[in-house]
């Protein structure tokens, strides 16, 4: 930890210098007017020592993941971004200048890391953070693995931010505008089912540097049965009402035909990933695997790029893109990511499906019937979103499902489990009621 810390103090004072001297430049090249240097040249380089004072602190945050303190960090995080809300309305409300907008934003990051920082470092009184105890051998070590990670982490950027230029200069600025709305569900849906998989990654690491293989192999298979158990409930409601998501996020009441469809190419996308992709992925890139998991993902997205330009060139729509998005992953992930999975955990491919999402599936079929049937017989067409038939329908689907996944999915056991969990938080809410220790 110090010598990842005082590295990045290192670069930190690096970006503070240089974004000193050439904020002037900066605002200059951004064309903005003579007469208003003087006021986004101060924001310029109250922006760039922010960024060099979070540069080190950022890693807090990730020690507190890496602790498996997730709830804390989570609560730390969503206390900053309430309060960054909050204060950037306050001082919208005032009227403050662009320098103080720059620095209450940054405040509400840089706090948060440190009170990350402060807990990470007092749940373990025997780290100290030292200059002396700075390590070149082990700042080469870790950057190296840091630059399979980092490849890998473009790859998966380039592979998810792509699809927006390739229609910008393909087909035409306003249809990014469509292509944003239909990909709207599917990024609220990665972000809910990503969170399993951001938890499971440093526990792995924990599992593969103490050696315990076997462990590791049940975790990933657990993790992964987790992830599906989340993700195949989430799909079906949003595939089936995808039109009242669209029309719930982004207000528009009547989406186009083509909106919808690549809204459902790009949420297929998504949900074949939480088989495929996140957990493996993760977890394995912890565990001495970050070099193959870098040509891979770099393969991935050269090839979603150019199935993306070529598919857009072909079809003249946006279609094209998601398409040339869908593609790969489902090939790659199926034909590569999948046989490598069960080779890690020693189980055939079919008995690995079986294992970790086969009852998932069956317990959410009859979500589908449910909600296509009640889409059908209360007369609700795709692409009329009608918010007391869908909340309705929404509503109906989850009880349904959650019928299913607690009859089929869970076994004896884990019902055991899922019931003294709720038990305990009703219990502590009780207490904490009346007044007792909570």
């Amino acid at each position: 930890m110090s010598t990842i810390f005082f590295f990045y103090v290192g670069v930190a004072f690096v970006i503070g210098i240089l974004g000193w001297w050439l904020a002037g430049s900066l605002v200059t090249v951004l064309g903005v007017e003579p007469d208003q240097l003087e006021t986004y040249r101060p924001a310029a380089r109250a922006f760039f020592l922010g960024m060099a004072l979070g540069f080190p602190s950022g890693i807090f945050p990730e020690v507190l993941r890496g602790l498996q303190r997730m709830e804390t960090a989570n609560r730390i995080a969503m206390v900053g971004l309430v309060a960054n809300a909050i204060l950037i309305a306050v001082a919208l409300f005032l009227q403050w200048n662009l320098v103080a907008l720059i620095t209450v934003a940054l405040a509400c990051v840089l706090i948060p890391d440190l009170v990350a920082g402060w807990m990470a470092l007092r749940s373990m009184p025997e780290v100290k953070l030292r200059p002396s105890l700075f390590s070149m051998g082990q700042l080469m070590s870790t950057s190296k693995f840091s630059l399979f990670v980092w490849a890998s982490t473009m790859s998966h950027v380039l592979r998810n931010k792509s699809d927006q230029l390739v229609i910008g200069l393909l087909i035409s600025l306003p249809a990014v505008a469509l292509y944003q709305a239909a990909g709207k569900v599917s990024e609220m849906f990665g972000m809910g089912t990503k969170q399993v998989s951001d938890a499971l990654s440093p526990a792995a690491a924990y599992l593969h540097a103490d050696g315990r293989g076997d462990a590791l192999k049940g975790f990933f298979t657990n993790g992964l049965r987790l992830t599906v158990l989340v993700a195949t409930p989430a799909y079906v409601c949003a595939a089936v009402h995808l039109d009242f998501l669209v029309y719930l996020l982004t207000g528009d009441a009547a989406p186009a035909p083509a909106t919808l469809l690549v809204g459902q190419l790009l949420l297929l996308w998504f949900y074949q990933m939480s088989f495929t992709h996140l957990v493996f992925r993760r977890m394995f890139m912890m565990c001495g695997q970050e070099r193959r998991l870098m040509w891979q993902g770099l393969s991935e997205g050269a090839l979603n790029i150019a199935l993306s330009i070529g598919l857009t060139l072909w079809m003249g729509t946006i279609v094209g893109v998601a398409l040339g998005s869908l593609i790969p992953a489902v090939v790659l992930g199926w034909t590569i990511l999948w046989p490598w999975a069960a080779r890690q955990v020693g189980l055939g491919k079919m008995r690995l499906f079986r294992d970790t999402c086969g009852r998932t599936i069956l317990a959410c079929l009859p979500m589908v019937a449910v909600g296509l049937g009640l889409r059908w017989l209360s007369d609700l067409s795709y692409g009329d979103p009608q918010w007391a038939k869908s909340l309705t329908g929404l509503a109906l689907m989850v009880l349904t499902g959650g019928i299913g996944l607690w009859t089929v999915a869970l076994n004896a056991g884990e019902r055991i489990r899922v019931r003294g969990v709720i038990r305990k938080i009703f219990r502590r809410g009780k207490v904490a009621k009346e007044g007792g220790p909570a």
